[in-house]
């Protein structure tokens, strides 16, 4: 036997689809006239039901009265039935099929992109419930396609930049303007470097959007943690004559990821180191509160303008900022797979300490399931 079907090609494809029921590539368009036309069928065929049960019933009636007591009386039960059977089906048509039909429009709209559809929650208390959560699932995914449009924008925009530099570089060497010298190359390689620190960030963010971003736990000491991000931020603060100084009140040590801890401290020592003025301390201090780690990075700068947490933000950043915008966004991802939060405010100033940014990361003691 042939892999043709035995008794012939199935039904769905002797019976091609009706046009304007179906759409011409995919499964059926669901849109308000469609399911108002089932619905007025449907309400006809329950109107004309009850205008028959109606009738029985009143000839029922009637012969019942016939056989008690004589006289035969005009059937007036018979256009009571129906008038209720016409009035009940009006009013479920307009309380149930208009709310319902304008749901099932507004979804066929969501389905072809037009995420600002909303709609009018009326009709009986669980169709309304259904208005307010279709609006509330309809807000945020136009709230997603924004955010997933100005991400692709500032995607786009940060490589711009260094490829653009790259190919001018490569040009301006081809064409002989800039000599083929190390001075140069060093110029261009600092760019491929950019793009790749920009590519790894991208990377870790869609791995933690698609939560695979995975942490290996086993036991660290987040002492050797601090140091080995202080150490590794020392060249550029004292590049900008910033002091990092270093607060522990005892060894603290459970199950966590140190590398990733230590891009989380390297992220936040960056962001103060770059945000403190010449002369300035960042201070890094690490306790243990019983319920875990607290880890808090502290600066001497100007503090947080506006809400903290749009510092969170991808691609948010400072005019005089020189990253990328994804630091702190990815720090906020790498504490959370470890069970962790991470917050920002300003701490108050006082005589001698002129405040500035704060920065708390704290880790829950225990066994972790990232």
């Amino acid at each position: 036997m042939t892999g043709r079907h035995r008794h012939g090609p199935p039904h769905w494809a002797r019976y091609p689809p009706r046009p304007g029921r179906w759409s011409p590539s995919g499964p059926p368009r669901y849109g308000a006239p469609f399911w108002q036309r089932r619905f007025l069928r449907f309400a006809v065929a329950a109107t004309v039901i009850w205008i028959l049960a109606g009738i029985a019933f009143g000839f029922l009636f009637d012969e019942r009265r016939d056989g008690n007591g004589g006289g035969r009386p005009t059937p007036g039960i018979i256009p009571l039935v129906v008038g209720v059977a016409v009035v009940a089906t009006v009013l479920a048509y307009r309380r149930i099929a208009r709310p319902v039909s304008r749901l099932l429009g507004g979804a066929a709209r969501i389905g072809d992109g037009d995420y600002s559809a909303r709609v009018r929650p009326d009709g009986p208390r669980s169709v309304q419930a259904l208005g307010h959560a279709f609006n509330d699932m309809a807000t945020r995914l136009e709230q997603s396609e924004v955010a997933r449009r100005r991400f692709l924008a500032d995607v786009a925009h940060e490589l711009r930049t260094p490829l653009t530099v790259l190919q001018a570089g490569i040009e301006a060497q081809l064409d002989g303007v800039h000599p083929r010298d190390d001075e140069h190359l060093d110029t261009l390689l600092e760019q491929t470097r950019t793009v790749n620190r920009l590519v790894d960030d991208l990377r870790t963010l869609a791995l933690g959007d698609a939560g695979q971003l995975t942490v290996t736990l086993e036991p660290t000491s987040l002492i050797e943690v601090v140091d080995d991000a202080v150490t590794s931020m020392q060249p550029t603060a004292r590049g900008r004559s910033v002091t990092i100084e270093t607060r522990a009140d005892q060894p603290v040590e459970q199950d966590a990821d140190g590398t990733r801890l230590v891009q989380v401290l390297t992220n936040l020592l960056t962001n103060a180191v770059r945000h403190t003025p010449r002369g300035g301390t960042v201070t890094v201090s690490l306790a243990d509160d019983g319920a875990g780690a607290v880890i808090t990075v502290d600066d001497t700068g100007p503090g947080i303008e506006g809400d903290p947490e749009v510092l969170f933000d991808r691609f948010h950043r400072a005019t005089d900022s020189g990253g990328s915008g994804l630091g702190l966004t990815i720090a906020r991802q790498l504490v959370t797979a470890h069970g962790g939060t991470i917050t920002a405010a300003n701490r108050p100033a006082a005589a001698e300490d002129p405040g500035g940014a704060r920065f708390t990361v704290v880790l829950p003691a225990g066994d972790i399931v990232a």
